[in-house]
């Protein structure tokens, strides 16, 4: 067992004859009680009453006779004499006020702990502000006026809520500390001879100097440090910046020995430095690390694992190997992580904006949420699943309450919970939150072995909103959902859900400042970058820096050196240590390498081993899906054939094979999502609706310009039509979709245009078919079982007595799109040959069921390309400029097409050529 600074603290004081039943123990943490009670039994070997441990928070509320409140409700009877103090014309609501009372209430707590006059540092920065920026203006605007009133009243501010705390017997750290040196002579004179004793302190502040010094100098008590002689005697060290200044100043270390000064530091270490990729990268590289320490030294018990960034806590417990079983987490888990969080996130932002209609991904996330998507099923049906249908099927882009219950009609109270107003009132809106934890509860205890995590979690959230209850009941300044989610942030960010385990054995997992006066013999620190450890500049507060150099307030400099200690301090005794930091910048999580890594390597003190560890990234060779036909899929093969294959079906083979296999033999369908933007296929299927409507009743007779032109009236009231129908309650009126839908119409009228030109210059035109059905049964005597081709032509007329299938693309095509060169490639090419393949097979399927004649014409007119008019399939004799093309269909163009068209459906069919992927 490694030497402890508790140990050495505690056989000291059992030398100099200490009666430790009758000491009072101050550390600087609770969790470092924890340990120095269990390193008693290492010193006494009789029996004893066990001494006070407590931790200065606890002492120095014991000192001032005040109880330390919540953030939260501080901000609360701040605001109450905020509101005394302003007239009502210049009151900020409760929302903005919360915002710049965070950090005045900070520098109140900075004020008081460092004991600096209170009345003198208000009027300095008042008198700051009307020198900096204001005083030279003759005529001061309103906004200043009011700017200047701020910096007047904050002394005012001060007096009126510290008063109010005080009549409460309740405080903010920083007054308890005042408090606690106010009274620290008259506790001292109460006192016989209770002995009590400091230990593990570095950084103090001048309310916590005082009163150690006070109880000093009444001989009641006795002071420990923990600091090396490599940094004490380094001037500029910062890991005994605080110390040195203690030591030097006190005037108790004139006449009494300071203790103490080790020699620690010095001693063989073995101290590995690891960059690592990502947050991600280093959580995994911590396993890698314990798995490793575990299999050479049998037992984790005096290794910790100390986070810098204390949001690793979830990868790392994530990473730890399996074989550890005794763990101790310091750390609270951060209620903000909880899955249930983002359940009430996602309904205050749901209600915090105005208006009855909600966003339809707002309204699928919520129902989708894992402790709400169970209240849904009632007698084994899920009526969320159900919801969520409904609205991708009718395109409900926004959905009222009202809609929702007639969606589903079962759920009416569960939809009321989570969608009614909650503006109504606040309590309403907390009232559902209590109900809804209620309502989960209940479907949790129906097996409760089970849920027993999740329940916890109901517990800490229902905690939370009885707490938001109680202060709303207390105060009444939460007046709306806006301000209401704010304060529940501001709770949700300070609470956390803490895990039970053995503080004493195995592993220990804890933030930085949770080390204090801790030793272990090995120690893995985590995110050792700059911006994280040390935190850096921030300037979080109304004080000048210069103001507070002057005052003695602590700044950036004095923070980063209370990290360099803690990060020191776990070095002193350790043997084995293992410093992790990421390599990959970042501005907002921490830059560079910190610069304790650069100090260490510089000190040359150790031998440090320092390497970047490149994450193994295996190398996996993509491999193509490849599925054997099985006697049930050569069933479904033969269903489809009987059915009929379509031309789109055959085009998708050719594209993918494997694709084919999922929509056509095991029948998956893509799912069908809310359209928010009209989609491309809704655009073509308007367009082809409409143009069906328009030409129907004109089979077997010949266009003419008026006809035409008496269709161009009805465009409009026709594309209007077929978008309601399609897009069902998606809205058409605004935005990108009232763009597309006036793009329908013109792609309908240019069309339309392009009849009435060709009209114009003699061309005679004969309507035979519209949206033509085809199914018809096609010879393949290598099958034993009838196979068929099934499809609808879009059009098919007669252009100067040449009959032509029509196909429409509302997309761009080109001439070389239906042009084919060699007839093998028509089934093996898909872009280049999809729409020669289909044009011809409506061509061959038209021959087969005799409503056309030979020779023909097939091709595409594309709405995005309608200068180069009726694009017509043709075969060219060769590749390359000026290659012949012939553009008539005839038998024997339809003969060449069956050779392939049948090898095709015999690939398809045969049970021995798998499904097989091709790369995209």
């Amino acid at each position: 067992m490694i030497t402890t600074f508790i140990l050495d603290v505690l056989n000291d004081l059992k030398k100099n004859n200490y009666n430790l039943s009758k000491v009072t123990f101050v550390l600087p943490s609770k969790r470092a009680g924890l340990f120095l009670k269990h390193q008693l039994v290492h010193v006494i070997q009789d029996t004893i009453f066990v001494p006070d441990i407590i931790s200065i928070e606890e002492f120095v509320e014991d000192l001032s006779g005040l109880k330390t409140t919540s953030n939260t409700e501080l901000i609360f009877e701040f605001y109450n004499s905020y509101l005394a103090l302003t007239k009502k014309e210049d009151q900020d609501t409760f929302e903005s006020f919360s915002k710049w009372a965070q950090i005045l209430l900070q520098d109140f707590n900075e004020i008081d702990r460092y004991l600096i006059p209170q009345e003198n540092i208000f009027n300095y920065l008042s008198d700051i502000q009307e020198l900096t920026h204001w005083s030279v203006e003759a005529n001061q605007t309103e906004f200043v006026k009011k700017y200047l009133q701020f910096w007047n009243k904050l002394y005012t501010y001060y007096k009126h809520f510290t008063k109010q705390l005080l009549d409460k017997s309740i405080g903010y750290q920083g007054l308890i500390y005042r408090k606690a040196a106010e009274h620290c002579d008259t506790y001292i004179n109460n006192l016989t001879d209770k002995q009590h004793v400091f230990l593990g302190f570095n950084a103090l502040n001048t309310a916590e100097e005082n009163i150690i010094q006070q109880f000093l100098k009444s001989g009641l008590a006795k002071v420990y440090w923990d600091i090396d002689s490599v940094f004490i005697n380094n001037p500029k060290h910062d890991a005994a910046l605080f110390t040195r200044q203690h030591k030097k100043n006190w005037k108790h270390f004139e006449k009494h020995p300071f203790e103490w000064v080790t020699e620690n530091y010095s001693k063989e270490k073995n101290i590995n430095i690891y960059g690592v990729p990502k947050n991600i990268g280093q959580a995994k590289y911590i396993g890698t690390l314990l798995k490793n320490i575990e299999a050479e030294t049998k037992s984790l018990q005096s290794t910790a694992v100390v986070l810098g960034d204390e949001n690793l806590l979830i990868p790392v417990l994530n990473s730890i190997p399996p074989s550890v079983e005794a763990l101790n987490i310091t750390m609270g888990f951060p209620l903000k992580s909880i899955p249930l969080a983002s359940l009430f996130e996602s309904l205050f932002h749901i209600h915090k904006t105005s208006g009855n209609a909600f966003y339809f991904k707002d309204v699928v996330k919520v129902l989708s949420h894992q402790f709400v998507r169970p209240l849904f099923y009632i007698d084994d049906i899920d009526y969320a699943s159900k919801i969520i249908e409904t609205i991708d099927s009718n395109n409900l882009v926004y959905l009222t309450l009202n809609r929702l219950k007639e969606i589903d009609k079962h759920s009416n109270k569960i939809l009321d919970l989570l969608f009614s107003n909650w503006n109504t009132s606040i309590d309403l809106a907390l009232k559902n939150c209590a109900l809804i934890i209620s309502k989960i509860k209940i479907h949790l205890d129906q097996n409760k072995d089970a849920n027993l995590l999740s329940l916890e979690y109901l517990y800490r959230f229902n905690e939370l909103f009885n707490a938001l209850s109680l202060l709303n009941s207390q105060y009444n300044h939460i007046k709306d959902i806006s301000t209401l989610f704010g304060v529940y942030k501001e709770l949700l960010s300070s609470e956390t859900l803490d895990f039970q385990g053995e503080p004493l054995q195995g592993l220990q997992i804890m933030g930085m400042l949770e080390s204090r006066v801790l030793d272990f013999e090995t120690v893995i620190i985590s995110s050792v970058n700059e911006g994280i450890l040390p935190s850096g500049k921030s300037n979080n507060s109304f004080i000048p820096f210069d103001v507070k150099i002057e005052n003695k307030l602590p700044t950036y400099k004095e923070k980063d050196a209370v990290y360099t200690y803690h990060f020191y301090r776990l070095l002193q005794r350790a043997k084995n240590v293992y410093i992790l930091y990421n390599t990959e910048a970042d501005v907002l999580t921490g830059g560079e390498k910190s610069r304790f890594i650069t100090q260490l390597e510089l000190e040359n003190i150790h031998n440090i081993h320092h390497e970047i560890i490149a994450p193994h990234v295996p190398v996996i060779t993509p491999e193509l899906k490849v599925v054997q036909k099985t006697e049930d899929s050569q069933t479904r093969l033969k269903e489809i054939a009987s059915k009929g294959f379509s031309p789109s079906s055959l085009t998708n083979y050719v594209r993918n094979p494997i694709d084919f296999y999922y929509q056509k033999i095991l029948k998956i369908k893509e799912h069908d999502e809310v359209e928010e933007t009209v989609a491309a296929n809704t655009l073509g299927t308007v367009v082809h609706n409409t143009l069906e409507d328009f030409y129907k009743p004109l089979e077997n007779s010949f266009l003419s310009v008026d006809i035409v032109k008496k269709l161009k009236t009805q465009i409009n009231e026709k594309v209007t039509f077929h978008f309601k129908n399609e897009f069902k309650e998606g809205d058409i009126t605004k935005g990108k979709n009232l763009i597309i839908y006036e793009i329908a119409k013109r792609y309908v009228s240019n069309f339309l245009d392009l009849e009435i030109e060709n009209l114009k210059a003699g061309n005679e035109i004969k309507i035979i078919k519209i949206e033509s059905n085809n199914n018809v049964l096609i010879e393949i005597p290598e099958l034993d079982f009838p196979v068929k081709l099934t499809g609808k032509v879009d059009r098919v007329d007669e252009y100067n007595g040449v009959t032509r299938i029509v196909d429409y693309k509302t997309g761009r095509v080109d001439a070389n799109k239906v042009e084919i060169v060699s007839w093998e490639d028509i089934t093996t090419d898909y872009t280049k040959y999809s729409k020669s393949f289909q044009v011809l097979t409506y061509a061959y399927m038209m021959l087969l069921s005799n409503e056309i004649t030979l020779p023909v014409e097939a091709g595409i007119i594309s709405f995005k390309n309608l200068k180069a008019g009726f694009l017509k399939f043709s075969k060219k004799d060769k590749a390359g400029n000026g290659a012949k093309k012939d553009a008539l269909i005839t038998q024997e163009t339809l003969d060449d097409f069956y050779v392939e068209l049948k090898t095709l459906i015999l690939e398809i069919c045969n049970p021995n050529i798998p499904f097989t992927e091709k790369e995209v």
